[in-house]
């Protein structure tokens, strides 16, 4: 006999996870299933580990720099071993800690492998065998994975992939990194600061091409100050793997093709949704693999919803957990619950994050696409070395752009590169979600002597009224 629910979330990522805790929490009878790891990529092969990998790295560079502080510090040096350990241990933590979150909440957990038999109806292959589920509605949260090359696909001994350069089984002395988007950026990052000759190369005309194109520029310029080798508007034609390096062939954006050899190769490509063979040829309409959706995850079958990166981008975590959210209370509003009243996701308003060094962080319209949309604008650009915490941090590189329409004073973006902006650029978020103008940020008042100064003064060099350059 089948087991049934009211809800049943199909993947346990951060989209998942927080649906079914937010089903649980409006009354409904949920669970959840999951093949691998509760917490999915982000918890245990992507977001966290990542950033305490990057945070070893860190520390290790301004132990490396101590003098710059007045220090001394003598034979520093990286034992990859345990940085990897601590990685772990740390996804490890938070893997707990979804576990107690279903428990807590009363969701019933199935460990295998999904598939739909129905909009609403789904067998499970896992350790007690085949299992049945039905449910009044099912929310598809699978997630995606790294894009292979299809002239070499990742090996996980010269050629890897995220999951590899997570768990290194020896450092890269020479590294070739393919794509540099957010994982290809934080990863290069990581091993040029751990000692490892890194090349980037990236396929558009700038790196993170998502970016603002003045942030770009400047992180090019830090990466090679830093001793990276950037290579924009290249492509790789060719990898030949050995068994102590890989050879590539790279086009340069003069068309010249050169050989170079490296130890490892890391692809950053892209994602593939995990949407293949879970029963939803017709069940769901699909672009690319990706499965397409309302506002609110409505699929075009009744009672099947869909969230998170298989499911069109931006694919990035907190996306995916917002999505869940508005899922479950648009599902708990049809099933009678009249006390929820979800908000679909404005797609403008989701800041992204990139924890290279220095760090990178935005929401909303560039300033090339704000005129793009027709905008008159105004911007402000206001520099780190103009603000005295930041000196007193030794960070004094970078900047904080930001875009106003010239005619409202709407704040139609934010950009900003340098120390700790992953933190501040939630400032301004939360001011395009209340729709902010000019006028409200420039009379807020900003703590003394923090980093988010340049907030304001970036807001106030709009308008020509800076204070400190």
């Amino acid at each position: 006999m089948a087991s049934s629910y009211d809800v049943i979330v199909l993947g346990s990522g951060p989209g998942g996870y927080v649906a079914a805790i937010r089903c649980a929490q409006l009354g409904l009878k949920t669970a959840i299933v999951e093949r691998e790891n509760l917490g999915g990529i982000c918890l245990n092969w992507g977001c966290i580990p990542t950033k305490a990998l990057l945070r070893s790295a860190e520390i290790f560079h301004y132990m490396q720099n101590a003098g710059d502080y007045g220090l001394k510090a003598q034979k520093i040096e990286a034992d990859l071993e345990a940085v990897v350990k601590r990685s772990r241990g740390v996804a490890k933590q938070l893997n707990q800690g979804v576990t107690h979150l279903m428990k807590k909440n009363k969701i019933a957990v199935h460990m295998g492998e999904g598939t739909l038999t129905g909009p609403t109806s789904l067998t499970v292959k896992g350790d007690k065998g085949e299992e049945k589920l039905t449910a009044k509605h099912v929310i598809v949260a699978t997630g995606a994975r790294a894009r292979d090359l299809p002239f070499a696909p990742a090996d996980g001994k010269r050629v890897w992939t995220y999951r590899t350069a997570m768990t290194p089984p020896e450092m890269p002395k020479k590294l070739l990194v393919i794509g540099s988007g957010a994982i290809g950026i934080e990863f290069a990052s990581f091993y040029n600061d751990m000692g490892s000759d890194v090349t980037v190369v990236e396929m558009l005309d700038r790196v993170v091409p998502v970016e603002d194109a003045e942030v770009s520029a400047f992180l090019e310029k830090s990466l090679t100050k830093q001793g990276m080798t950037i290579m924009t508007g290249a492509g790789v034609e060719d990898l030949k793997v050995g068994d102590k390096g890989v050879t590539a062939k790279i086009k340069g954006k003069d068309g010249k093709v050169q050989t170079t050899e490296f130890t490892h190769v890391i692809t950053a490509i892209g994602i593939v949704p995990n949407t293949e063979n879970i029963g939803l040829e017709k069940l769901a309409e699909m672009d690319r693999g990706f499965i397409q959706i309302d506002p609110y995850g409505r699929t075009k079958s009744k009672g099947l919803w869909a969230i998170g990166d298989c499911t069109p981008g931006p694919w990035l975590a907190h996306k995916a957990s917002h999505e869940g959210v508005t899922a479950a209370e648009a599902i708990a509003q049809e099933l009678g619950n009249k006390d929820v009243h979800p908000h679909a996701l404005d797609r403008n308003n989701i800041p992204g994050c990139t924890y290279c060094h220095p760090q990178i962080a935005s929401v909303g319209m560039t300033e090339a696409k704000a005129k793009e949309a027709g905008y008159e604008v105004k911007v402000g650009n206001f520099p780190f070395i103009g603000n005295g915490k930041a000196i007193a941090l030794g960070e004094a590189e970078g900047f904080i752009k930001t875009v106003f329409d010239a005619k409202t004073g709407e704040l139609l973006g934010a950009h900003m590169i340098g120390a700790e902006v992953t933190e501040l650029i939630q400032g301004y978020t939360v001011g395009k979600q209340l729709e902010t103008t000019e006028a409200e940020l420039m009379q807020t008042v900003f703590p003394h002597p923090t980093l988010s100064e340049m907030m304001h003064e970036s807001v106030l060099g709009a308008y020509g009224k800076a204070l400190h350059i």
